[in-house]
């Protein structure tokens, strides 16, 4: 998983302290080095050997292990301040900056809102969601597809404040990876825009089995695509029966007050 994504410096990186306590994180089962090659010298020559499968399991099974006992931390710490926070996941391109733009705005003056926004580089799109409301942090992951619960905690002090009842997480674009690490929120939101096809659900099911809403985007464009409405859905439903779909544009603000309206129906349910 890691050397092949990229994601290999999440192992690397110092462990800062987490909100809710002051004392670093140690991790015995593994060493802070390069964990995946296993460097040796005899007659007078260095060898490198790859990692063997079972190292390399162990070693992703840690990794997914720790971030597991982060999220749980963050969740507890969210959960303490009655903050509800949406996990965004999607491709690249669906529409999850646009949607938070269009969403922050109507939110504005409703419910106290923060964003954390996660992007290989560049702070683009927290520049794009300055002065809508909503307190931002973006999160540079420099070479990691995907967020992780420790890079969550770390932000988490800076962009929530006592008001705060609404997060969203802005995941990077990818629909592998960040799948498969909780960040500690209460709720997996998974973006699916129509250019993107109806076969994705079954093509990247992991997100979607673990959605409990899907958004369609980008339905203004459906008079200039082929893409079918009922196999998109069917493709849904086989993946994931229970998930609850929405199909909305951001751009044209059709079908966005049933998201507003999740959104407030949630924060309502959260306390």
């Amino acid at each position: 998983m890691c050397e092949t994504c990229g994601c290999a410096e999440a192992l690397n990186h110092a462990h800062p302290p987490h909100p809710e306590h002051d004392h670093p994180h140690a991790h015995p089962d593994h060493a802070h080095g390069d964990p995946f090659h296993g460097e040796h010298t005899h007659d007078g020559h260095t060898h490198t050997h790859p990692p063997s499968p079972a190292r390399t399991v162990r070693v992703e099974n840690d990794l997914l292990a720790v971030n597991h006992a982060l999220a749980e931390a963050n969740r507890r710490w969210l959960h303490h301040y009655r903050i509800h926070a949406i996990n965004l996941i999607s491709s690249p391109g669906s529409g999850k900056t646009l949607l938070l733009e269009k969403t922050l705005r109507r939110l504005q003056g409703r419910i106290p809102t923060a964003v954390i926004v996660g992007d290989l580089q560049t702070d683009l799109d927290a520049q794009r969601l300055q002065g809508l409301g909503a307190r931002v942090k973006q999160i540079e992951t420099v070479n990691a597809c995907h967020l992780d619960a420790e890079r969550v905690s770390q932000a988490l002090p800076g962009v929530i404040d006592a008001t705060t009842r609404l997060l969203f997480i802005e995941n990077v674009g990818n629909l592998v990876c960040p799948a498969a690490f909780d960040l500690g929120e209460s709720e997996r939101v998974v973006l699916l825009s129509t250019p993107e096809g109806e076969d994705k659900p079954l093509k990247y099911p992991v997100p979607f089995v673990k959605a409990s809403l899907v958004l369609v985007t980008k339905t203004d464009l459906t008079p200039h695509l082929t893409w079918k409405r009922d196999v998109c859905l069917d493709a849904l439903r086989r993946v994931n029966p229970a998930a609850s779909v929405l199909e909305l544009s951001a751009l044209t603000g059709d079908g966005m007050e049933g998201w507003i309206h999740h959104l407030e129906r949630m924060v309502q349910k959260n306390g």
